[in-house]
């Protein structure tokens, strides 16, 4: 995996790839979630489109679409074990393809190493010994590549998982960055609290410390938890849509309006890398190239 010695001090992330590939119209129920994007060549056009308008936008990362690429999900979507490893490659090559068709070769190719279950359910979380073989087969798929510059361990509910994912990855040589999805109070959805898991998962060697697919409010509770708690970098790509009237933490196969516009989306997250020296800016669920465009705009170093 590489790295370049001049990429910007503040790094911006990309937005929901699955937002943009519901507004295309692609299904993303189970059992193939977001990697029915990569299952024939239709579709991986429309998934190179998404990936190639957030670089448009000004992304300097770019999240390969592995997040459900995981032998859980792949195994209950009917797979055999042989096919498994195409699914990973596949996503990555459309993200490099789209790196390429953008003109973008300096932007970092990330890898989503998502949970093994459900990021919105802890209670779910399978043993040790289930998650270290998942997540060292994928961890080992994605070694393989020479295009994934770094692993971004992400919507992590868990201390558990996210410790074990991330020493998978760390294992295979890679670079990686830990990501959280929280609750109140700074919180992991788990209950455990985010600055004690963030020390943690700094001191096994994550290279930056994260939260994601949160809402705004809960964000900032994060952002100065880990502020506080982190000698390293530290980053933020928060949930923005409008969930009123759907449960909280439930999946929606479809389309929600976002609930910040894209200026107010890139005024807020411009004064947290203001107020809290935040490395890296982007957003998930919600955030569309309009949010990343705007963010740009502002974000310039």
């Amino acid at each position: 995996m590489s790295r370049a010695d001049d990429r910007p001090a503040t790094l911006r992330l990309d937005g929901g790839t699955a937002t943009e590939l519901r507004r295309a119209g692609i299904p993303l129920n189970a059992p193939w979630w977001t990697t029915r994007a990569v299952l024939t060549d239709a579709r991986r056009r429309v998934l190179r489109d998404a990936h190639e308008r957030f670089l448009g936008a000004g992304a300097d990362v770019v999240t390969a679409n592995t997040f459900r690429c995981n032998l859980r999900t792949l195994r209950r979507a009917g797979l055999r074990d042989a096919g498994l490893a195409w699914m990973v490659h596949a996503a990555v090559g459309v993200a490099l393809a789209a790196r390429n068709a953008a003109g973008t070769p300096r932007t970092l190719i990330a890898a989503s190493v998502a949970p093994v279950e459900d990021c919105y359910r802890p209670d779910l979380v399978p043993s040790d010994d289930e998650l270290r073989a998942e997540h060292a087969w994928l961890a080992t798929e994605l070694s393989r590549s020479t295009v994934v510059d770094l692993t971004l361990v992400e919507t992590m509910n868990s201390e558990r998982e996210a410790r074990i994912a991330l020493e998978a990855a760390l294992a295979t040589g890679g670079r990686a960055w830990v990501s959280f999805v929280c609750d109140d109070g700074a919180r992991l959805l788990s209950g455990e609290p985010l600055d004690r898991v963030a020390k943690a998962v700094e001191a096994d060697g994550a290279e930056a410390v994260l939260v994601n697919c949160t809402g705004p409010a809960r964000t900032e509770q994060c952002l100065r938890a880990l502020r506080e708690s982190c000698a390293g970098p530290i980053g933020a790509y928060p949930n923005v849509e409008d969930r009123g009237g759907v449960p909280r933490w439930t999946h929606v196969d479809g389309e929600l309006p976002a609930s910040l516009e894209p200026e107010e989306f890139a005024q807020l997250l411009a004064r947290w890398r203001q107020d809290y020296d935040l490395a890296m800016v982007g957003g998930c669920c919600g955030a569309t190239p309009d949010h990343i465009a705007a963010l740009s705009r502002l974000v310039e170093d």
